[in-house]
C-alpha cells in the first residue's frame, strides 16, 4: 500500500476498533487471528504516525504564533519546558 492509498486516521482507526473487536470475540483460527493481529499492528502503526504529523503541524503554528508574537515558545506555560511555580 503506497502513502496515497493509505487510509486516514479516522478510517483507519475505525478499521483497528473493528479488529480489535474480533479478536476479543474469539472463535477464529490461530490464522486468522495472527492476520488480523498484524493488520491491527499495520493500523496503530499508521495511526501514530497520523497523530505524530498532526501534532508536528499543532507545534509548528503555535510556535509561529508565539515568534509574531515576539514570544517565547519555551517558556510559555502549556508550551515548551513547563513553567516552574516558583
Amino acid at each position: 500500500m503506497t502513502e496515497s492509498d493509505e487510509p486516514g486516521y479516522e478510517e483507519a482507526r475505525a478499521e483497528l476498533e473493528k479488529v480489535v473487536g474480533r479478536l476479543e470475540a474469539g472463535g477464529l483460527s490461530l490464522e486468522d487471528s495472527l492476520a488480523l493481529w498484524e493488520r491491527g499492528e499495520t493500523l496503530a502503526r499508521l495511526c501514530e504516525r497520523h497523530l505524530a504529523g498532526a501534532r508536528e503541524r499543532v507545534e509548528a503554528v503555535l510556535q509561529e504564533a508565539d515568534h509574531e508574537a515576539g514570544g517565547d515558545a519555551e517558556a510559555t506555560p502549556g508550551r515548551g519546558t513547563p513553567a516552574t511555580g516558583a
